[in-house]
């Protein structure tokens, strides 16, 4: 995960979820499971859905943005489900400078998945499709690699929403001056050459 402090805002870019990959043992509510996120299913569920939101901790009440407001960028490549953004919330800022970002996390409600039973380890459960609807950003008030369960009524029907938790290593670089930079292309482009 890189963390990359400007002025007043913070850029995060780093993976909210692995696919192909098996989880660690986790409850579900079909039982203790070990579970893979199958390749396409983040891809599949990022084109249905019509916004995904951006918060700090699963609170509602800490909107940091979304997919509709353009700071925030998912997609999946052949490692997972990326997410880039760029965050102003003076909390999430400090908390970046203190080295208190522990993580990302997402709610999703499995549509589609098969269980395999194993002799000699716990089921293992494919999520073939899934429904994604917010990510966040996990800070040391919680702990990122957290399973959590519950059932929601939805379009008259009862669907389970998951709460999936990715710890990640930062590598945090605070405020790095790019003026020289900004000077040597302005000049490229209004025909002076390089600056040196």
């Amino acid at each position: 995960m890189r963390i990359e402090i400007r002025g007043e805002s913070v850029l995060l870019d780093g993976y909210v979820n692995a696919v192909g990959r098996n989880s660690r043992p986790i409850m579900t509510e079909r039982g203790k499971c070990v579970e893979r996120i199958e390749p396409g299913a983040f891809e599949r569920a990022l084109k249905r859905a019509p916004n995904v939101a951006l918060l700090l901790n699963h609170n509602p009440e800490k909107h940091l943005g979304s997919l509709a407001d353009k700071n925030l960028e998912l997609f999946e490549d052949v490692i997972g489900l990326r997410a880039i953004c760029t965050v102003t919330d003076p909390e999430v800022v400090q908390k970046a400078r203190e080295k208190k970002l522990k993580g990302w996390s997402f709610k999703m409600y499995v549509t589609d998945d098969e269980m395999e039973e194993r002799a000699e380890s716990f089921p293992l459960r494919h999520v073939k499709e899934l429904d994604i609807e917010e990510v966040s950003i996990i800070d040391d008030r919680m702990t990122p690699c957290y399973i959590a369960t519950t059932i929601e009524q939805r379009a008259e029907e009862e669907k389970t929403l998951s709460q999936r938790g990715l710890e990640f290593r930062a590598v945090t670089m605070e405020d790095i001056d790019y003026s020289a930079y900004e000077k040597r292309i302005e000049a490229v482009k209004s025909g002076q050459g390089i600056v040196k």
